[in-house]
């Protein structure tokens, strides 16, 4: 009897060290706090953690892993398994998927915004670049078009740039110098201190990120329809973390981003809904910015940046023209080749 209980007790612990060979524990890296921007992060380890009984578990933090500038630095060297940055960090080290910060690119809705990022993640020339990081993207953090909030007096026409002093990154820091804007790449866990202080007169950010910050709370206007551009921001994941998970898991965490995605679709545009009602209840002006403004702001910005960023990629040896055609060409299909 002894023998038999000795043996139904190592079978149910040999049981219990397998299941627990079998969990896999990781860890994502992102910043700020729990927002629109990370919502499709929080539910795709909700939805692995489902869908594995338990057995796979991704733990979000905030901040306390790494500096958002140092995100890809780290998927590199495995210090976590998944991390969320954004293209304008480190331009030098993301080149290919610079394309998507390219202004006045002419992506209208967040569904756009999803397609093009996909199509350009799954071009050769930046799965190849996100190798030499160990890093694998998975999913977009899709942001609709950038506008700005600032102090004093609406800027609304194009000279009131020239000096302005704008939190802008990437592609968008860019169009605002080529009209006589001075940009800063704080990263934007430091945006409201930069304006509150002084450092910068204007932050270019998506709304969610406007409240998330803190930034519209020092603002006394924002523009509805400047529309520049925005930043591109992926989730990656390590690649020796990726292809070491186990069939299941991986199957669970694949599966899961389309519906992550769809719900921070849905998330987002519940926020889009209630922003004009954030502006009046803290006072903020909402800025209409003239049509010709819009079209000088282009002539100026867009093709001269664009026809720059071809020239400069293309002699560091990247597909530039193809990328730039992938997101027209993918554009153009979204909207049924009309």
């Amino acid at each position: 009897m002894n023998k038999i209980l000795s043996g139904a007790v190592f079978a149910a612990l040999s049981v219990a060290f397998v299941t627990e060979a079998a969990a896999t524990e990781w860890n994502a890296s992102v910043w700020g706090k729990r927002r629109a921007f990370t919502e499709h992060v929080e539910k795709l380890a909700e939805l692995v953690n489902e869908k594995t009984g338990g057995d796979f578990t991704i733990n979000v933090s905030y901040g306390g892993l790494s500096k958002p500038k140092e995100n890809l630095d780290g998927i590199e060297i495995g210090a976590f398994e998944m991390a969320q940055f954004c293209a304008g960090y480190h331009r030098d080290k993301n080149r290919a998927i610079t394309v998507l910060e390219l202004p006045f690119l002419g992506v209208n809705t967040l569904d756009e915004e999803v397609a093009v990022s996909h199509a350009v993640y799954d071009h050769p020339a930046v799965k190849d670049e996100m190798a030499q990081w160990n890093a694998r993207i998975i999913m977009t953090s899709p942001m609709p078009q950038y506008n700005l909030v600032g102090t004093g007096d609406p800027r609304d026409e194009l000279a009131d740039f020239d000096g302005m002093r704008v939190r802008a990154t990437g592609g968008l820091g860019q169009a605002f110098e080529a009209v006589g804007g001075v940009p800063t790449s704080v990263p934007a866990t430091e945006a409201y201190n930069a304006m509150e202080s002084g450092v910068v007169d204007t932050v270019a950010f998506a709304q969610h990120a406007h409240l998330s910050f803190g930034t519209i709370n020092e603002a006394d206007w924002w523009t509805a329809n400047l529309n520049p551009g925005t930043v591109n921001c992926p989730v990656v994941v390590n690649i020796d973390a990726y292809e070491a998970l186990p069939a299941e898991h991986r199957e669970a965490l694949d599966s899961s981003i389309d519906e992550a995605i769809a719900h921070y679709l849905a998330n987002y545009g519940g926020l889009l809904e209630k922003w004009d009602g954030v502006l009046e209840e803290k006072g903020v002006e909402k800025v209409e910015i003239d049509g010709a403004v819009l079209e000088e702001f282009r002539a100026k910005a867009a093709d001269p940046i664009r026809a720059k960023w071809i020239e400069d990629m293309t002699a560091q040896g990247l597909p530039a023209q193809d990328l730039y055609d992938l997101v027209q060409a993918t554009l153009q299909q979204q909207r049924g080749g009309n």
